[in-house]
């Protein structure tokens, strides 16, 4: 299953209690779902969870059964349909929506309807349900909410950054895309909404992403140092068969010949690992101005 049907039936598990909160989630659901206008309701999902919450849903919010529904365990090419078509039902929830029934049906939303926070969250829970999906945090962070009604997807806007959660938006294919794109801001949105589990998953992905990340650039650091230690040894050997083979060695100070000799016997120790093995042991800066002397001298020849 997808990141989103998870999230979504995490949300599937609230609980259907206050009236106020059903009607602000039933609206979300309404103003992002396939059809709603004075003549037809008609919600669409693949989501069994969420097909057994509608009728409950709306029960709560309208007093009122839908139409048309599923029959339990049933679908229509995996797509589950619920429609209200009975003009009285549809006079009843636009005439509580706030809306005129006889008039054309403009949408736009009530913000009476979601003053309080939790009515303004189960309301960002209904338009989650009906238009909204997220990418597996694995891949991305990106969550959207798509509304074919342009001028209450502007007020969703609006309403989202009164709330704390500017989002972005903008025009895909003639709806209109309401969306989020940093990870703080949908871990927010969906805690808000009653998705704390789907908010720790993407912390919690975005905390191995960053020790992952955290480790190739440690092993990235320390592979490029060796490589340097590498070229360094390299370098350090090659000037000391260059005095080798011009008979200098010989005429040096004890010390340096010492160190001449150590570094051919050990090339692929490090210099803490090289001060280690003189008698009585060096500190690796005293070691290292010796091999810098040793260069010096094989640069004169």
């Amino acid at each position: 299953m997808s990141f989103s049907y998870d999230t979504k039936n995490e949300l599937c598990r609230l609980p259907v209690q206050r009236r106020c909160c059903a009607q602000a989630e039933a609206y979300g659901i309404l103003l992002y779902c396939h059809t709603f206008n004075a003549a037809e309701v008609r919600i669409i999902t693949e989501n069994p969870n969420l097909a057994a919450r509608l009728p409950r849903l709306f029960g709560r919010a309208f007093d009122l059964r839908f139409d048309r529904q599923p029959e339990s365990g049933r679908s229509e090419g995996g797509k589950m349909i619920f429609q209200i078509t009975e003009q009285k039902k549809l006079d009843h929830i636009i005439n509580l929506l706030g809306y005129a029934p006889r008039q054309s049906l403009a949408l736009h939303i009530n913000f009476a309807m979601v003053e309080e926070e939790c009515c303004r969250a189960a309301f960002f829970r209904g338009c989650f349900f009906a238009g909204g999906s997220i990418t597996d945090p694995a891949k991305r962070y990106h969550l959207e909410l798509t509304s074919s009604h342009l001028q209450a997807s502007r007020e969703l806007e609006v309403l989202l950054r009164e709330s704390g959660y500017p989002p972005k938006s903008v025009i895909r294919n003639g709806s209109s895309v309401t969306y989020f794109k940093q990870s703080e801001q949908i871990e927010d949105f969906l805690t808000f909404i009653g998705a704390p589990v789907a908010a720790m998953q993407i912390m919690s992905t975005k905390l191995e992403k960053g020790l992952r990340n955290s480790v190739n650039r440690r092993l990235n650091c320390d592979s490029a140092n060796l490589d340097k230690a590498v070229e360094a040894a390299q370098s350090q050997g090659e000037a000391i068969r260059r005095l080798q083979a011009a008979g200098r060695l010989p005429e040096l100070p004890d010390k340096l010949q010492q160190t001449a000799a150590l570094r051919l016997r050990y090339p692929e120790l490090s210099l803490s690992e090289l001060a280690e093995e003189f008698d009585p042991p060096v500190t690796k800066s005293c070691l290292n101005h010796r091999l810098r002397k040793l260069m010096e001298l094989a640069e004169k020849l």
